[in-house]
């Protein structure tokens, strides 16, 4: 699909430099909302229907989305909103055949996406923007000098999304069947050799299987030097040696001898909960909470990080270059970013907020104070302590490459 996805990318990025280049705010399909203030977006959006395009593989949020966020924006602002769950592979490649074809009115408004999809969609013209200046959440409630806010998978973002969300990689264990839990890599590997064949990771490039990856290549061999790397392959290879030879020497104690290792980070969730893995792993750093409430997880189910940290990010909000109604996804994504949809999807969802809490009334940071984030979890300042950046986003396909033909079956 990767490769696919790159000829479509090399194709429009050919059609759109014939034809000066990607749309942006000043070119005609932007050129509308240039001049308009927020309340005349509102004004121009009531009525009409928003879609929105992402992962829908997590149902909690899916039924948070239709029977939450559809509601409220229906209320507040006559906004349809139509959820549309597909993989961002396929959202970008529909996106890439909408503009190939010249499709003004594009079927696609609102994107969930980040890391180097986002790059791929900015660097070849498929998103619309800047445009967070012009939402008031945005300015109101946003740290917008923070590197959370300004780079994606260190690349600059420069207005071109707004935050929907922070993820964080924990590791999951029950305590009951696996009381002493790793907290370095060092530590992994003597728990893997003592619960043979009940450890794995998701195949990369799942995105979980892929920063859990990372996390180990950064608790060997450090992150500073990445920051700044050129994703040349050799290079890449030279740096992460280390981390290779120890993904390699687990190998043997891992699910199937690591043979094989599971296509995605649902099925690895569905064998922990089962019992057949005594470890898990997730970006998503209270999801397990929901999990334990909800009986998925026994209640000694716990998370926990590496000492040395666990790789976080932001999620982000996209707008189609070509989408019919980016006033209504303005209007749409300035909602999502409101303190109170950012408190209640915190409560509801346990996703870590993307608002300011410094830049809170008093009222609001109360909403935020109350939320009980349940069993099993890392209090948020701690699990923040340890946050570390993410890779440049060019760097990820590399590693995931790398990874297929040095680990895999060695």
């Amino acid at each position: 699909m990767k490769k696919l996805m790159a000829l479509a990318l090399a194709c429009l990025t050919l059609l759109l430099a014939s034809c000066g280049g990607g749309r942006t705010a000043g070119d005609p399909l932007g050129e509308e909302m240039t001049d308009l203030s927020f309340e005349e977006m509102k004004e121009a959006a009531r009525g009409t229907t928003v879609t929105f395009y992402g992962w829908g593989g997590d149902e909690l949020l899916n039924q948070w989305l239709d029977d939450v966020f559809a509601p409220r924006m229906k209320e507040k602002y006559d906004i349809t909103m139509e959820r549309v769950p597909m993989d961002i592979d396929q959202v970008l490649s529909q996106l890439s055949g909408e503009l190939q074809a010249g499709e003004e009115d594009g079927s696609i408004d609102m994107i969930w996406i980040n890391g180097e999809n986002f790059q791929s969609a900015k660097e070849n013209g498929m998103l619309y923007g800047p445009f967070v200046d012009k939402l008031p959440s945005f300015q109101e409630y946003i740290d917008a000098s923070s590197e959370d806010v300004t780079l994606d998978f260190a690349y600059p973002i420069e207005g071109y999304e707004a935050p929907y969300g922070k993820a964080q990689m924990v590791l999951i264990a029950d305590t009951a069947v696996t009381p002493d839990l790793p907290h370095s890599t060092e530590e992994l590997m003597q728990f893997v050799k003592a619960n043979p064949g009940k450890v794995t990771y998701p195949a990369l490039p799942d995105f979980t299987g892929s920063v859990f990856v990372r996390n180990i290549i950064y608790d060997i061999c450090g992150y500073e030097q990445f920051l700044d790397m050129e994703p040349d392959k050799e290079t890449v290879k030279a740096a992460i040696e280390p981390a290779l030879e120890y993904l390699r020497q687990l190998n043997p104690y891992l699910w199937n001898g690591g043979r094989t290792f599971p296509e995605s980070s649902t099925a690895v969730d569905n064998m922990f909960a089962d019992g057949e893995l005594v470890l898990n792993m997730t970006y998503e750093a209270y999801s397990p909470t929901v999990k334990i409430e909800n009986g998925t997880y026994t209640p000694t189910t716990q998370t926990f990080q590496f000492d040395k940290g666990t790789i976080g990010n932001t999620n982000f909000m996209a707008i189609a270059a070509n989408s019919r109604n980016k006033a209504g996804a303005m209007v749409a994504i300035n909602e999502m970013m409101t303190p109170e949809v950012q408190a209640d999807r915190y409560k509801v969802l346990k996703v870590l907020p993307v608002v300011d809490y410094e830049k809170l009334s008093a009222e609001q940071k109360a909403a935020f104070d109350a939320v009980e984030l349940g069993a099993g979890s890392i209090p948020q300042d701690e699990l923040l302590a340890k946050r570390l950046p993410e890779m440049p986003a060019e760097l990820v396909p590399v590693i995931e490459q790398i990874w297929l033909e040095e680990v895999v079956g060695k």
